[in-house]
């Protein structure tokens, strides 16, 4: 999910907020845009041409960090190639990378595309944790992208630690607590207290609006806090029998069989207009978006939203950068790679567009914008999502963990809370897709 996940992916510069939501979406859900487009640092006379293949907006040109890397680099230009959406870059990349030939000098990774590179790809990327400091990177996020023989195929850029957007002039009609302390003491430990909380809010609530806006966004946010989802640690698909899965599906039926959801898919039209009409308290809020939510609740929104720590630490979102071996200038990409994912060059795309570093001696250092942390109340931005990054749990992933994903949320849950399915009958659908999609 640049995040799909991108997150891919703290704080946000309200100007950026476009930028920042076109690149999250590429990544999280992906936008509308198929084209390819070219976004190049550099000059283009120098010795060398590196080329940086990326998918939506990853921040690189626009913290002057192509520009940065060639001044100190005469003898390096570069150009990065840009693919909007993630579904049409990843089979691309994939095309060109069984070929050998095609490729970028450097090729970004989205999470939920990671475990296929590494499993079945692995030997068409250079190994990176040879030559890089691993320890920069937190643990789990080096776990995505090294296989079970310890190769490193890509090294970590954004991550989407999560938090609880919420508007707190609507807690407060609904006779709710609004402070952000208060309400995480509430909700620690459990997704089902943040749903009891809805059931509490919908005794009260403002004429005209729900406490949250999707049950797909709290299976979501449940789940990538498990320790286990789709995959066990040795591959073994386990989708029908994790208990992290349950929890969350649990959790997403208590909003989908209640009046307390908005029923709105997640990055449509709708989904948009919910936000600038406050027709919902409450969204589970990964650090990435809070410029998606400050672009599209407007200025209507400033100081209205809050955001409080979540029930459990969860990530939804993230990227990679790898080196293919099919590359001319294998050396100096992986030395661009190593520079552009330092935590030094992190903390500056965060300072542009929000793009949560996935390398924690950056945090100290990260300053929220003073517009953003106007919008969300003052709300301690770096610390809250800096706390749930460091505890974020590892997470087993496999090849067909997107798939799976989606059939669960946008066809089994769907199906129950927008179609009026039972529970069972939501699952059901979801299961016959997965396992069509599983060969079984």
């Amino acid at each position: 999910m640049r995040t799909s996940i991108r997150r891919s992916r703290g704080t946000v510069a309200m100007a950026a907020a476009a930028a920042l939501a076109t690149g999250l979406l590429a990544g999280c859900a992906g936008d509308s845009d198929d084209g390819s487009s070219d976004a190049g640092g550099g000059d283009g006379k120098g010795k060398i041409t590196l080329t940086v293949g990326t998918f939506g907006v990853f921040g690189y040109k626009q913290a002057g960090l192509f520009d940065e890397y060639t001044k100190l680099h005469p003898d390096i230009s570069i150009k990065e190639n840009v693919t909007t959406r993630t579904d049409v870059y990843w089979p691309k990349v994939l095309t060109r990378l069984q070929a050998g030939s095609g490729t970028d000098d450097i090729q970004a990774i989205e999470v939920g595309n990671v475990t296929e590179a590494v499993q079945t790809q692995a030997a068409k990327f250079v190994d990176l944790g040879k030559d890089a400091d691993k320890s920069q990177w937190l643990d789990w996020k080096n776990a995505q992208a090294t296989t079970q023989d310890g190769k490193m195929i890509g090294l970590g850029v954004d991550i989407g630690p999560m938090a609880i957007c919420y508007r707190k002039d609507l807690f407060e009609k609904a006779g709710l607590p609004t402070d952000r302390t208060k309400l995480a003491e509430q909700w620690k430990g459990d997704w089902s207290k943040y749903v009891d909380l809805g059931k509490q809010y919908m005794k009260k609530a403002p004429k005209g609006t729900k406490f949250v806006d999707s049950a797909s966004s709290v299976y979501n946010a449940s789940l990538g806090g498990a320790s286990l989802r789709y995959y066990d640690k040795n591959g073994k698909i386990v989708w029908d029998r994790s208990p992290g899965v349950k929890a969350a599906w649990d959790d997403a039926m208590s909003v989908a069989t209640s009046d307390m959801s908005a029923k709105l898919k997640q990055f449509d039209p709708t989904w948009d207009k919910g936000f600038a009409n406050g027709s919902f308290a409450s969204v589970a809020c990964p650090a990435w978006m809070l410029g998606y939510i400050g672009e599209k609740a407007g200025d209507s929104g400033k100081g209205k939203w809050d955001v409080a720590a979540a029930p459990t630490a969860s990530n939804w979102g993230g990227s990679f950068l790898g080196v293919p071996t099919a590359g001319k200038h294998q050396k100096e990409a992986v030395e661009l790679a190593k520079w552009l994912t330092a935590p030094e060059q992190q903390a500056k795309v965060f300072a542009k567009q929000a793009s949560f570093p996935s390398t924690p001696s950056a945090y100290a250092g990260l300053k929220p914008q003073a517009d953003t942390t106007a919008y969300f109340s003052g709300a301690p931005l770096t610390q809250i999502f800096s706390d749930s990054a460091k505890t974020i749990p590892a997470q087993p992933l496999g090849p067909k963990d997107k798939p799976i994903d989606t059939a669960i949320s946008d066809i089994g849950i769907l199906q129950v809370e927008q179609k009026g399915k039972s529970p069972a009958q939501g699952w059901d659908a979801a299961s016959k897709e997965i396992k069509d999609v599983l060969g079984q």
